[in-house]
């Protein structure tokens, strides 16, 4: 049942970072990103962040740090108990390459709505991405918010993709083709996902150079756009203003937007913080900024992108999905969009039992896999409806999605949202799931 006076935010935060261990069918490596010595990096965020925003909106500029990560692979002589052998992680890097059959690198960001989780609980579904697609994952240990503020997360995504690009002295692998390398993620990480390539192709649209160069580590490096994105249930409106949020509330154990002006985590060392702010994950005034909410791009914004997989169900956020999916293919960009009836928000993830869990997850790592070995070219957008008693397929126009609903409209969904937020409607923004 849903709780309307949430627990403390930093028992309820470290209540799901435990790390469980490795364990299971997986290589695992761990890794630290170092930070670049040049300033290059976090002033290309910078800039790209101050074109898209307006007049009206304040965000504090992060510093560069270094960025835990982990390599994740299939390891196909193990069993559902075996544990890591105590060799360097050098070594396990090594041994998880030696089992990879395919050049594919996903880049990984963990879901949690910013504020929870770590990517040590995503393990399982980073070896069965892996597994699926032959390659390998790299999984990035992003800052969390509320401790660390949008653009902060950004800073780490981008970070690890230049990183994948070109290795710093010391690091295990060898340069990755972007032609190699999907960006994934689910629910927040979806959006981080999202963030990630919409920056990646503003530094496109702005750059002087083509592809766009930046001073990494000692080198000027060409930052070219990867071979596509491929996320499940991703999180595309900060606001929360979709009717999604209110239709699908039934199918979904993601609670709708709090009624009351009541309802606020206590006061704890992490909450509020200083300076307060009105929303977990960023400054109220950057609720609806671009590269925090990805609704916020319009039609025009997508043309050029690389191709797009979103799975989701029939849940709260549906309906962002389905414009930032509609607006995409209908500028041209490849996209696939499955959509599962009667599924409550990142199914695939946490009712692994179901024909509809097993299809999400085997579309998400085929979709992956033709990204990279396909290309842009060899994808066709495809839209599939599966009902829930029989996983019947019915097509769906790809196109049509959201098209229902002006930009403009939508704008003011999320103006009109992120106002009433910052009147003190929702507090923070996300009331507890209904678990």
């Amino acid at each position: 049942m849903k709780n309307p006076q949430p627990q403390s935010l930093e028992k309820l935060q470290e209540s799901t970072l435990r790390d469980p261990g490795v364990k299971g069918k997986l290589w695992v490596s761990k890794v630290e990103i170092p930070s670049p010595p040049e300033d290059e990096t976090r002033q290309a965020l910078f800039r790209a962040v101050d074109d898209l925003k307006d007049d009206s909106q304040a965000y504090i500029r992060p510093s560069c740090v270094p960025v835990g990560a982990e390599w994740t692979g299939y390891r196909a002589s193990a069993d559902k108990d075996s544990t890591l052998p105590s060799i360097s992680e050098e070594e396990k890097y090594k041994s998880l390459m030696s089992e990879t059959k395919s050049t594919t690198t996903i880049l990984y960001f963990h879901g949690g709505a910013y504020y929870l989780m770590d990517l040590a609980a995503h393990r399982p579904l980073n070896s069965r991405l892996a597994k699926l697609t032959g390659g390998r994952t790299l999984s990035v240990r992003y800052r969390l918010a509320p401790q660390s503020a949008f653009p902060s997360q950004l800073l780490d995504a981008l970070c690890a993709y230049l990183y994948l690009l070109h290795p710093p002295p010391g690091s295990f692998h060898s340069p990755v083709r972007s032609s190699d390398i999907v960006l994934a993620g689910d629910s927040a990480g979806g959006n981080l996902a999202f963030g990630l390539l919409q920056l990646l192709m503003q530094l496109h649209r702005t750059s002087p150079t083509n592809p766009p160069k930046i001073l990494y580590h000692g080198t000027e490096i060409e930052v070219p756009l990867p071979a596509g994105i491929a996320c499940n249930s991703p999180w595309l409106d900060i606001t929360r203003s979709p009717p999604s949020l209110e239709s699908n509330a039934h199918t979904d154990y993601l609670p709708p937007p709090s009624k009351s002006s009541n309802v606020q985590f206590p006061t704890d060392r992490i909450w509020p913080t200083d300076p307060p702010r009105g929303d977990i994950f960023c400054d109220a005034s950057m609720m609806d900024h671009p590269l925090a909410s990805p609704l916020a791009f319009g039609e025009a914004d997508w043309k050029g992108a690389p191709p797009i997989f979103i799975c989701c169900g029939q849940e709260l956020l549906t309906d962002e999905d389905a414009i930032v999916a509609g607006r995409a293919a209908r500028a041209g960009v490849k996209v696939r969009w499955e959509q599962f009836e009667a599924m409550p928000h990142c199914f695939a993830m946490i009712l692994e039992g179901l024909d509809a869990s097993r299809r999400c997850l085997e579309l998400w790592g085929e979709s992956i896999k033709e990204m990279v070995e396909k290309g842009k070219e060899g994808l066709e957008t495809r839209g599939t409806w599966w009902a829930a008693k029989t996983m019947k397929e019915s097509a769906l126009d790809v196109k049509g999605l959201g098209s229902g609903w002006t930009e403009e409209e939508v704008r003011g969904w999320m103006k009109a949202a992120k106002e009433k937020r910052r009147e003190g409607w929702e507090k923070e923004g996300k009331d507890l799931p209904k678990l």
